[in-house]
């Protein structure tokens, strides 16, 4: 049986990225939900509806683990995945306990660049109360990264403009860690180079995830020994043509030249 990853887009590459470091010869299915990307703009309801149908598609090809690699999604509906089916489903969330720990003592401020739908769930909202106890944690919505990453947009000449506008009421050095609070956003970590102070870390929590996802199938005797095999969906159909298969390969290619500082259990 293969492990289902599922994003609305193609952020959640970059989490199957690190899950194949840690699972190299599992097999896999990753569910673009493209017909409906992206979910942080959309009302909560819908964001619901469109997971239900996913996952009950994945659940019918067979799987084994199911990797929610969407921040908005987790915080939304990961809870009550997990009393609908059997095997087991992680989630992902803003590594804000990690980035409050690398700013203690420091006397600088963290960061958490999400989407609008991350940040105002209650999800995140009572994960920052939780462990923010020094009011050091700062949020701000980044949509535009989720498009620009869907239109394979990389280039900085493109991506650096969008982010010092949107950041130009922040003082970038009062700030010790900025959190990628989107799966989509590891793919611009260039750009953001650019612009924090070079001593700034810049973190997110796939690593985390995918370790968890290792623990979790070795305690159930589920590794297996397989050849890393991948099939591709989008919103239910199966990618078969070859542009797009070539994209996807492409980007993780593209992810074995990021370098952040990923960070998790």
């Amino acid at each position: 049986m293969r492990i289902g990853f599922f994003d609305s887009g193609i952020g959640g590459m970059t989490v199957l990225h690190q899950a194949l470091k840690y699972l190299p010869n599992d097999d896999y299915i990753y569910y673009a939900d493209t017909l409906h990307v992206p979910y942080g703009e959309k009302t909560k309801k819908e964001v619901r509806e469109y997971i239900f149908n996913a996952v009950d598609f994945m659940a019918e090809q067979g799987i084994k683990a199911l990797v929610i690699a969407c921040n908005t999604a987790t915080s939304i509906a990961v809870d009550d995945l997990r009393k609908k089916y059997n095997f087991p489903i992680l989630g992902i969330e803003p590594a804000v306990k990690p980035a409050v720990q690398l700013c203690e003592g420091k006397r600088k401020k963290v960061l958490v660049l999400a989407t609008n739908l991350t940040l105002r769930e209650e999800k995140f909202q009572n994960l920052v109360k939780s462990i923010d106890h020094h009011d050091i944690v700062e949020s701000l919505p980044l949509p535009g990264l989720v498009q620009f990453a869907e239109d394979f947009e990389f280039r900085d000449e493109k991506v650096v403009p969008y982010l010092k506008e949107k950041l130009s009421s922040f003082d970038l050095k009062q700030y010790g860690t900025i959190v990628l609070g989107c799966t989509h956003f590891p793919y611009f970590e260039n750009s953001f180079k650019r612009i924090f102070p070079e001593e700034v870390d810049i973190i997110s929590g796939g690593i985390g995830t995918a370790k968890n996802l290792k623990r979790i199938l070795e305690a159930r005797n589920q590794i297996n020994d397989g050849a890393g095999d991948i099939l591709f969906f989008k919103s239910g159909y199966k990618v078969k043509d070859k542009e797009t298969l070539s994209i996807y390969k492409k980007l993780l290619v593209m992810l074995d030249g990021i370098s952040s500082l990923t960070v998790g259990s």
